[in-house]
């Protein structure tokens, strides 16, 4: 065994998590409990002095960063096809994955992590109630983009099978029930993100980390 990934229950390290599952991959598992500070410690600050989740380990080699694991995933198990080949496609590919990345994704840190921005309490307060509006309207664009791919044949976000976009789908509308965002306000969305978690190796990446899929409480 020489893959090894270090992962944190819920966040964004559920995408490659996915992805290993998918390609059947032999990996090791290795959770990093991000509310107790792990991440922090001396330990895994010699794996990634970021102190950020994912990494991935093959061997000696250390990768770092979302978007540079996803794509080595895929170099290292092409047969599953993550990435598309086509140049077209894999612009477009690259560009969604991007945009849950550099966008989607800060956005909720806004929202779940204010204190990472101000110390400043009330700051931090009205930063998140304006972060969740501009929230909703991410999710209003995530839903487009599941609409758009199934009006072009697509049953999943990336083509043809399940694959990292669905995944990472997945992860940002979990993280908006926890800020208080009903799903079902995204039909189209939550259903694709339900269907999603019944793929197998969704499934089984769901299971190790324990994650409940949807978060929100009514008011």
């Amino acid at each position: 065994m020489t893959l090894k990934l270090y992962y944190a229950s819920g966040a964004c390290s559920f995408v490659p998590h996915t992805m290993l599952e998918m390609a059947g991959a032999t990996f090791e598992p290795v959770a990093v409990k991000l509310h107790k500070g792990e991440q922090n410690s001396p330990e895994y600050q010699a794996i990634n002095p970021r102190g950020q989740v994912p990494v991935l380990a093959d061997g000696d080699e250390v990768i770092t960063q979302i978007m540079a694991i996803i794509a080595y995933i895929d170099a290292r198990f092409p047969e599953n096809a993550f990435i598309p080949k086509d140049p077209l496609a894999r612009a477009r590919f690259v560009e969604t994955l991007a945009w849950m990345n550099n966008t989607v994704h800060p956005t909720f840190t806004h929202v779940f992590m204010p204190h990472k921005f101000s110390d400043d309490e009330a700051a931090q307060g009205q930063m998140k109630r304006f972060g969740v509006g501009n929230y909703r309207k991410l999710m209003d664009e995530l839903q487009g983009l599941v609409k758009k791919a199934h009006a072009a044949g697509n049953d999943w976000l990336g083509g043809v099978h399940a694959g990292p976009l669905d995944a990472y789908a997945l992860t940002l509308l979990r993280w908006g029930t926890i800020a208080g965002i009903n799903p079902e306000d995204y039909p189209e969305l939550w259903a694709h993100v339900q269907r999603t978690a019944l793929v197998p190796a969704v499934a089984r990446a769901m299971e190790r980390e324990r994650l409940q899929l949807n978060l929100y409480k009514p008011a």
